[in-house]
C-alpha cells in the first residue's frame, strides 16, 4: 500500500481491481473521502454543467465487481498503484471535461429541431456510432412528433418507418408502459434469432449491423421519445460508454423538455395570430390583392386587412403594435378591429380614421404605441387616398417607374396628446401594383435603414416581366430578394407584413 494520509482512506488494492468496472462517477461516490481531508492531499471533483459527481449511476449501467486482490508490484513500475490512481483520475477529469463541454454545446440550443441534432451528434461520439436518429413523440399525446437522422437521408428515414414499430429499438421503448430507463442493444442485429424479416432487410439496405438505444426520459419530465445510434458494424458500447450518454441523456431530456413547452408556446401564439388575421381577401372589381405574413418566434403584432366598403370602394391597412408575445398579439387583434369600425364609418377619410384609432389606443393602451397605414381605394377611378402614423411609404411597381410615395412624416400613434397628419392622393396606372407593408420587412434584413430602403426599392424595380400581372408573385419575389439565405423563412423578432394590389 501506498503511503496516503489516513483522511483519504483509500483502499489502493480494492480501487484497482475495480478500475474497469466502474463508471466515473461510481468511482467518486464509491471513493469520497471520509471526515474532513487534508488540504492538499484529498482530491476535490468539481461539479460540472450539472453533474453531480456523487450521482449514482444510470439504471443502464452495471454495479461495480467486488472488489479482488491485486498482485503486489513495485511503487516505480509502468503499472504501480500510483501510476494507476493518476492514470484513473485523468481519465475521470476527462470524462467530465467531455461532458461538460458537450452539455455546454446543447444548452445554447434555442429550437428544438437543433436540440435534438446536436443530441444526436454528442451521442454518437460517446457510443462511437456513425449514425442515428430520434424520434420525438412526447408521452402526453400533444405533440409535436418528429423523427431527425444523422448521417441518414429523409429516404432512410422512410425505410425504418416501414419496419413494425414493435420491431424496432425506439418501438418497444416507447411504447412501455413503465418509466425504465433501460437501454435497447443489438450488438449483431443480422445474426439474432427471431429479427423482423423487415427488419432485417432494411438494417441490410442501408448498411448497420449494430444499434444502441436509449430512452428520452426523467421522473421529472416523463417520457419524451427514444435515441437510436447505428453501428455499420457488430458493435455495443462498454459500460464507461454507456454510463458517460447515460449522464448525457439525462440533461438532454430536461434541456428538451424546457424547449419542448417553448415550442409549443409558440405554436400557440403563432396560431392566435394567424386566427386574428384575415382568413382570405376580398374579391373587389378592378385590383387584384395578395398577403404574404411572416411572424416571429413569440408572436408579434403586425396585421394587415383589406375590407370593401360602400360604393365599391376598397379599404386597405398594415400596422405595427410595439412588444410582442401574446400581449402584444391580443392588442393587435383589437386594434385591428376597431379599425375595420371606424373604416366602415368614415373610410373615406383616412386621417378621420387614424384619429380615431390613435384616441382608442391612448384610452385603453396607454402604455403601448403603434405604427398603422390605411388607404381608401376606388379601384373604378384607380384613386388612392392614404393617410399613415410612423409608418414605411408605400411603393408603387409598373412598366414605366418604380418609386415611392411621397408621404408626410408624422409619428407612430400612442405617441403624442393629439395625432394628426395629412392625407396623401395618387392615382396608380393600368396594370402598376402598390405595394404596402410593415417596418419588419427593412429591420429583419439587418442594413441600416436607407439601405434596406434602396434594396427594397432595387428588388422592386427587379420584378421579371413575366410576374408582374400576378401580385402573389411581386410580393414573394420582393421578399426572397430583400431577405436572402432564408431570412424570410427564418424565426425572427421582427413580423414581416406585405400586402399587395394591382390595378387594372
Amino acid at each position: 500500500m501506498l503511503d496516503i494520509p489516513s483522511s483519504v482512506r483509500v483502499d489502493v488494492e480494492a480501487l484497482l481491481a475495480a478500475q474497469n468496472h466502474m463508471g466515473v462517477c461510481d468511482a467518486i461516490e464509491q471513493y469520497a473521502p471520509v471526515g474532513k481531508p487534508d488540504t492538499m492531499t484529498a482530491p476535490h471533483f468539481p461539479k460540472v454543467a450539472g453533474i453531480d459527481s456523487t450521482v449514482p449511476p444510470p439504471a443502464h449501467t452495471v454495479a461495480p465487481a467486488s472488489p479482488a486482490p491485486a498482485p503486489p508490484s513495485s511503487p516505480g513500475a509502468p503499472g504501480a498503484p500510483g501510476t494507476l490512481i493518476q492514470d484513473r483520475l485523468a481519465g475521470w477529469v476527462s470524462d467530465l471535461t467531455t461532458l461538460h463541454e458537450l452539455t455546454e454545446r446543447l444548452a445554447r440550443t434555442a429550437f428544438m429541431d437543433d436540440a435534438l441534432h446536436e443530441v444526436l451528434r454528442a451521442g454518437a461520439a460517446l457510443v462511437g456510432a456513425r449514425r442515428g436518429l430520434v424520434v420525438l413523440e412526447p408521452a402526453d399525446g400533444l405533440g409535436p412528433d418528429t423523427t431527425v437522422g444523422l448521417g441518414l437521408a429523409r429516404a432512410d428515414l422512410g425505410h425504418i418507418e416501414t419496419v413494425p414499430r414493435g420491431a424496432t429499438s425506439y418501438g418497444r421503448i416507447l411504447d412501455r408502459t413503465d418509466r425504465t430507463g433501460e437501454p435497447e442493444v443489438h450488438a449483431d442485429l443480422l445474426s439474432e434469432d427471431g429479427l423482423d424479416p423487415r427488419h432485417r432487410e432494411v438494417a441490410a439496405r442501408l448498411g448497420y449491423a449494430a444499434s444502441f438505444a436509449l430512452p428520452l426520459a426523467t421522473e421529472a419530465a416523463g417520457r419524451l421519445g427514444a435515441a437510436v445510434w447505428l453501428y455499420d458494424e457488430p458493435a455495443e458500447p462498454v459500460e464507461r460508454q454507456r454510463h458517460l450518454v447515460g449522464l448525457y441523456t439525462r440533461y438532454a431530456t430536461e434541456h428538451l423538455a424546457r424547449l419542448l413547452e417553448l415550442e409549443r408556446a409558440r405554436t400557440k401564439s403563432r396560431t392566435i395570430a394567424e386566427e386574428l388575421l384575415p382568413p382570405r381577401l376580398p374579391r373587389v372589381a378592378g385590383v387584384q390583392l395578395a398577403a404574404r405574413h411572416r411572424t416571429g418566434p413569440r408572436g408579434g403584432g403586425d396585421w394587415y386587412d383589406a375590407l370593401p366598403l360602400p360604393e365599391g370602394a376598397l379599404g386597405l391597412t398594415v400596422g405595427s403594435v410595439t412588444g410582442s408575445g401574446a400581449s402584444a398579439v391580443a392588442a393587435m387583434g383589437r386594434l385591428r378591429a376597431s379599425l375595420r369600425a371606424y373604416a366602415v364609418m368614415e373610410g373615406e377619410d383616412p386621417v378621420a380614421v387614424l384619429s380615431d384609432l390613435e384616441l382608442l389606443l391612448r384610452l385603453t393602451e396607454p402604455a403601448r404605441s403603434a405604427t398603422a397605414l390605411f388607404a381608401y381605394c376606388e379601384p373604378a377611378l384607380r384613386k388612392i387616398v392614404l393617410a399613415g402614423a410612423g409608418h414605411s411609404p408605400p411603393l408603387v411597381i409598373g412598366e414605366r417607374r418604380t418609386e415611392f410615395v411621397e408621404t408626410s412624416l408624422s409619428a407612430p400613434l400612442g405617441m403624442l396628446a393629439c395625432w394628426e397628419a395629412p392625407s396623401v392622393e395618387f392615382s396608380p396606372e393600368p396594370g402598376e401594383t402598390v405595394l404596402i407593408y410593415t417596418d419588419g420587412l427593412l429591420h429583419r434584413s439587418g442594413d441600416p435603414m436607407d439601405r434596406a430602403f434602396a434594396r427594397l426599392h432595387a428588388a422592386a424595380a427587379g420584378v421579371p416581366r413575366t410576374i408582374r400581372n400576378d401580385p402573389g408573385a411581386i410580393a414573394d419575389h420582393v421578399l426572397h430578394t430583400v431577405l436572402p439565405d432564408g431570412l424570410d423563412a427564418a424565426d425572427s423578432d421582427e413580423d414581416v407584413v406585405l400586402l399587395a394590389a394591382r390595378f387594372e
